[in-house]
């Protein structure tokens, strides 16, 4: 297992406060960096940060990778988790492509290029099912061609071209595919949270595309999990899949929340919005095999999770309890909830 020194940028996102939490937990020393972009509010961001900057073992950098000297900021760092990137498939057409270029290649190669000067072992980074567009077979194995049908989709492919160059200088970079994930925290902006916000609050959900859609839904504390195990693995692939194995239409996800929920969905239909995929559908094999990751949370449970993360919210409009998923990502139980 190598080292106890990590550096996590978007430290302060959806997944990144998690594996904050997780890495201090499991006794990593963890600087955290983030830009604090305006894609959705600094106060959500915040409060995402609130256990961690209760850690003695944690520190925060408030800096962008893009303008920033990173060197100084990543010596004595066993492993880099480069999480931080401008998010969203819709947003990313039009005018908007400028800021995925930059907040995801250009911070990207950066980051690589301040690890390898620093003398960084690793670089664990978020890549995205975004790559592989529309598929000809499912479930996608990281050897299916990618062709991703988003300008965001193009950016996180390049970046794993980028990636690529500096394994081959010696750093070793490993890519994570994530899939859909979900749970406490998530962004206001992603379909789950907007749902159970609808829920909570009877507000009207927007749905896309006719309901027939499906995707392959991973839970947060297990997107983790893979991320920490692709960080202390011995010899880890360059490319790894990590999704939860419960694919779901938008009409079945619909259903669970409403029944979890008690309450009635109201809909508003519209169009396929453009650059959204069909389906996702990851085989996990090698995340499986080489990393021993196994998913813990099955749909069911991790949705009741994030709709009383959603309701806490509501009722009390401060950051909830720790999620009570989090012994049950690092255990060795059967999943939940399959």
């Amino acid at each position: 297992m190598i080292g106890r020194r990590a550096i996590v940028t978007g430290c302060a996102g959806f997944i990144g406060s998690h594996l904050g939490e997780r890495l201090v937990s499991d006794g990593w020393e963890v600087v955290g960096i983030d830009a604090f972009t305006d894609y959705y509010e600094r106060e959500a961001k915040v409060a995402n940060l609130r256990c961690l900057l209760e850690e003695s073992a944690f520190s925060l950098r408030e800096i962008d990778l893009v303008d920033a000297p990173l060197r100084k900021h990543f010596e004595g760092a066993d492993v880099v988790f480069h999480l931080a990137a401008q998010p969203g498939v819709r947003a990313s057409f039009g005018e908007g492509f400028a800021g995925y270029v930059r907040n995801n290649v250009l911070a990207t190669q950066r980051v690589l290029e301040a690890a390898f000067e620093s003398g960084c072992r690793r670089v664990v980074w978020a890549s995205s099912s975004s790559v592989y567009g529309d598929a000809a077979t499912y479930p996608c194995a990281e050897s299916h061609p990618t062709a991703p049908r988003s300008p965001y989709g193009a950016t996180k492919r390049a970046c794993e071209d980028v990636a690529a160059i500096y394994g081959g200088l010696g750093l070793e970079t490993v890519g994570l595919r994530y899939f859909t994930v979900y749970g406490p925290r998530q962004r206001p902006d992603m379909a789950f949270r907007r749902l159970c916000e609808a829920v909570v609050t009877g507000a009207t959900f927007p749905l896309y595309g006719d309901g027939r859609q499906s995707r392959d839904f991973t839970f947060v504390a297990d997107a983790v999990d893979a991320t920490v195990r692709a960080g202390v693995a011995a010899s880890p692939l360059p490319i790894y899949n990590v999704g939860g194995g419960e694919e779901a239409t938008m009409e079945e996800v619909l259903a669970m929340i409403s029944e979890l929920a008690e309450e009635r969905l109201h809909l508003a239909r519209h169009g396929a919005e453009r650059g959204d995929v069909r389906r996702t559908s990851a085989e996990t094999t090698l995340a499986r095999t080489t990393l021993g990751w196994e998913p813990q949370v099955g749909l069911g449970a991790g949705l009741a999770e994030e709709l009383a993360w959603v309701r806490d919210r509501h009722r009390s409009r401060r950051t909830p309890r720790r999620p009570r998923y989090e012994a049950a990502a690092r255990s060795s139980t059967p999943r939940r909830d399959r």
